[in-house]
């Protein structure tokens, strides 16, 4: 029953592909507003379920559904634009020898993309979330896979681009919606032979299982998973004598953050062992006391960030620095922090594996050299943080590109937590931070994942894609022998 269900789906989605061949980029864009509009129209009502299933606040689902919201239009911007085909066209040279043909490459969707949602981001990363949006603004068709920890949120979500599939004489199918939470189900569309590509916001164990379902099949697929990160933070020695105090506030402030659900919370903070230490650890020991708990995602998240934070309470040499309130309420995190020093840390890779909540790792370092050297063991991140001065720059210029090999995102003098949704923003890194560090899960260039490059050799003009037209009907930017313009091709 599940294969037919699934295989239903699937044929679905890959009719709704041929369809979406024939919508121009204004028809997409129109789609994607609307779809906006439709989840904006829920009100309360949408907030207020999400609440229920999540233990957020309103307040935070408010700014994530705005995030949500955001990032549709933002896609909608982007192929209003056009230029994200990445069109380029080398003309003939027929006089040549020998002759050189007419050549015109544009980017072109894959197909049907599954879209696993996430729990901790009930709107940004699941139903309609970024990996949903990039694939529809691709022209792909989506499959979203329900996550049982919010599933009446995720319905209603659903509806909202039904209403906007149905307003917009969109294909049926554009969106379609699976609710069965089983493993089977889950195997069974990623390995479905017409699936073309896969979004994942979760776990390494979970991307890793569906990164080798797609790698089993006949024809593997890409499968996109951003799986985690511990982020670590550097704190530089001329920082550490400037403001200690007040970087020890902003961090605890960072971990707390959500009760640390976030996968940019800095897990590990490395620093010098030193009189500023000391003053550092003080202060974010009495930030982290006054923390107030309060309640995890579910009962998964909860058993899971316990069962991790003491097995890493319990490792030889880790000492337990400081511990928030306790919980008033069974589901309630306890923020917690941690102290080891670098040898200990480099001499046991559990150390270095997430805690997801509201946890961090503090390694103390002898001088800069061993900090530098506990940094380079970590690599694989979606981002890395170091606070400094401008003296500390100077004296360590080489920490910029130590950072690009480490992380995705290279964060001076803030905290991780807290992803902008714009064009420049990578939110992606080495594995195993996701599956394929040459992406972002973030931002417009997140389409990327769902296309591929075709080239057309001497080509009737009658054939080609309207972007890549000699005429250049809908103005885009293209690179054409070499030189980037918006003008059309005289022949």
């Amino acid at each position: 029953m599940l294969t037919n269900s699934i295989h239903e789906v699937l044929e679905n989605a890959a009719a709704a592909m041929q369809a979406l061949k024939q919508y121009v980029p204004e028809q997409k864009a129109v789609f994607l507003r609307s779809v906006a509009t439709e989840i904006d129209a829920l009100g309360d009502a949408l907030l207020q379920q999400a609440a229920t299933e999540t233990n957020l606040s309103i307040e935070r689902l408010r700014g994530e559904r705005a995030r949500t919201t955001g990032q549709l239009n933002l896609f909608a911007d982007m192929l209003m634009e056009g230029s994200w085909v990445e069109a380029v066209i080398d003309t003939a040279l027929p006089n040549r020898t020998p002759p050189k043909p007419d050549l015109r490459r544009m980017l072109f969707s894959i197909g049907p993309i599954v879209v696993f949602g996430a729990s901790n981001f009930p709107f940004a990363y699941s139903t309609a979330g970024g990996d949903t949006a990039s694939a529809l603004a691709a022209g792909c068709p989506v499959i979203v896979k329900a996550h049982p920890a919010h599933p009446a949120t995720s319905q209603m979500v659903f509806q909202a681009i039904q209403t906007a599939i149905q307003k917009n004489n969109m294909p049926l199918y554009t969106v379609q919606h699976v609710t069965d939470s089983s493993f089977e189900a889950g195997k069974a569309l990623v390995q479905h032979p017409l699936t073309a590509g896969v979004g994942f916001t979760g776990s390494l164990s979970g991307g890793r299982a569906l990164y080798n379902y797609a790698v089993e099949r006949e024809k593997p697929i890409p499968v996109f998973a951003e799986m985690g990160s511990i982020n670590p933070v550097l704190l530089l020695p001329d920082a550490m004598k400037e403001k200690t105090a007040a970087i020890a506030k902003e961090y605890a402030a960072s971990i707390v953050l959500g009760m640390g659900q976030f996968c940019t919370n800095p897990g590990l903070i490395l620093c010098i062992k030193n009189e500023q230490l000391t003053i550092f650890l003080q202060e974010l020991s009495r930030q982290i006391e006054a923390s107030i708990p309060a309640a995890m995602l579910h009962e998964g998240i909860h058993q899971a960030y316990f069962t991790k934070m003491k097995n890493a309470l319990l490792q030889k040499g880790v000492m337990l620095l400081q511990q928030s309130k306790t919980a008033l309420h069974p589901m309630d995190a306890l923020p917690t922090v941690a102290v080891v020093d670098a040898t200990v840390f480099l001499n046991n890779p559990l150390l270095k594996e997430e805690v997801f909540g509201p946890y961090s790792l503090i390694v103390q370092c002898s001088d800069i050299q061993e900090l530098l050297g506990v940094w380079k063991t970590v690599s694989g991140q979606l981002t890395t943080s170091i606070m400094g001065t401008e003296n500390d720059f100077v004296n360590f210029p080489e920490i910029a590109l130590i950072a690009t090999e480490i992380a995705g995102r290279i964060v001076f003098n803030g905290v991780p937590t807290g992803v902008e949704v714009c064009p420049a923003m990578v939110h992606g890194g080495p594995y195993p931070a996701c599956t394929d560090s040459r992406f972002t899960a973030v931002g417009i260039h997140a389409v990327k994942r769902w296309v591929r490059p075709v080239a057309f050799q001497n080509a009737p003009e009658s054939l080609l894609p309207a972007e890549l037209k000699n005429s250049n009907p809908y103005k885009i930017w293209r690179m054409v022998n070499n030189q980037l313009t918006k003008e059309a091709i005289v022949s």
